[in-house]
């Protein structure tokens, strides 16, 4: 493949991440506004205004309407909330554009695959995608230790409200006595319920915050409490108990499970070792392989294979509970 060609979807790749970090910036400031506007009307007790990011008559570019219309930008940015990240989507994505250019440029060096023109963009492709995977990541230790501290937490405003303490000073003990991520997320319901908002808003907002099955049953059942009435406290006891229970079964199911794993680990890596194998072994099989039009057909069809395999193992496997 011709130098100009890589050079071209390099520069193509770099400019449509830039168009889409432009777009994304965009969108944050208008999301600080409408922020802005409901902290506001929050502290004034008066219901918060429905705003729109965009005005109908407001010119769009291309790349700010795809992402108002599918979401990207706010589904992008609730994950890094939800990964208790300091940044922010421009950042998110500047850093996969930046990293995409240096795949680009180490696949065009170093060639590590069977050709310069095949190297550049798939590893301009998995190095764009590393960022995404570290935010990916740290939201999923973040949740999961999120969930490990929950049931801690329900015991302390259960106990909390049998000593006869508020449930607005109960989640401010909390919040003080809880180390992180827990102590981060009930003070914002604290802070949120401080300027005025209902509880009926804040523990919904929580619910968005922290997508877990376990919150969501904390916010019915604190949220049904203040509609019907009954004891508080003793519903958060039995939610604890409930929710340790599903941990032990939980455990249970992953160890039975191990197996399996392992199984596919090993089924997924091992076709990968042997290609790189023989490639260290005697390059030209492969070459030879890759310039036949039938080889061709074979190195996709086994690639593809090998990603449906993977994803169906992986299903497999994958028991929620």
């Amino acid at each position: 493949m011709p130098l100009f060609v890589i050079l071209a979807f390099v520069a193509l790749f770099g400019l449509t991440l830039a168009a889409v970090a432009a777009g994304a910036r965009f969108l944050e400031i208008e999301r600080r506004k409408r922020l802005t506007a409901a902290l506001a009307a929050a502290n004034s007790a008066a219901p918060r205004p429905q705003t729109r990011v965009l005005a109908p008559d407001e010119e769009q570019n291309a790349v700010v309407a795809v992402m108002d219309r599918l979401n990207l930008s706010e589904k992008a940015e609730a994950c890094i909330r939800q990964a208790g990240l300091e940044w922010n989507v421009t950042r998110l994505v500047s850093s996969m554009a930046v990293a995409g250019v240096a795949g680009a440029v180490a696949g065009w060096k170093f060639r590590v695959l069977l050709s310069a023109g095949v190297s550049a963009p798939v590893l301009a492709a998995m190095f764009a995608l590393l960022p995404l995977a570290y935010v990916l990541r740290q939201r999923k230790q973040r949740m999961a230790a999120f969930e490990q501290q929950f049931p801690d937490a329900l015991d302390f405003l259960a106990r909390a409200l049998k000593a006869g303490h508020a449930f607005t000073a109960s989640l401010e003990m909390l919040a003080t006595e809880s180390p992180d991520p827990l102590r981060g997320e009930f003070w914002k319901v604290y802070n949120e319920q401080s300027l005025g908002a209902p509880l009926n808003e804040v523990l919904p907002h929580m619910g968005e915050r922290v997508p877990l099955v376990d919150v969501r049953f904390f916010v019915a059942a604190v949220l049904m409490q203040r509609e019907s009435g009954g004891n508080l406290g003793e519903i958060l006891t039995k939610l604890a108990s409930v929710i340790r229970q599903r941990f032990r079964l939980k455990g249970h199911v992953k160890a039975v499970a191990a197996h399996g794993r392992i199984t596919a680990a090993v089924l997924t890596i091992l076709p990968l070792a042997t290609a790189g194998v023989l490639l260290a072994a005697d390059p030209e099989m492969l070459l030879q392989m890759a310039h036949d039009p039938f080889g061709k057909d074979m190195i996709a069809f086994a690639v593809v294979a090998q990603m449906a395999g993977f994803f169906i193992m992986r299903k497999i496997v994958n028991i929620k509970i």
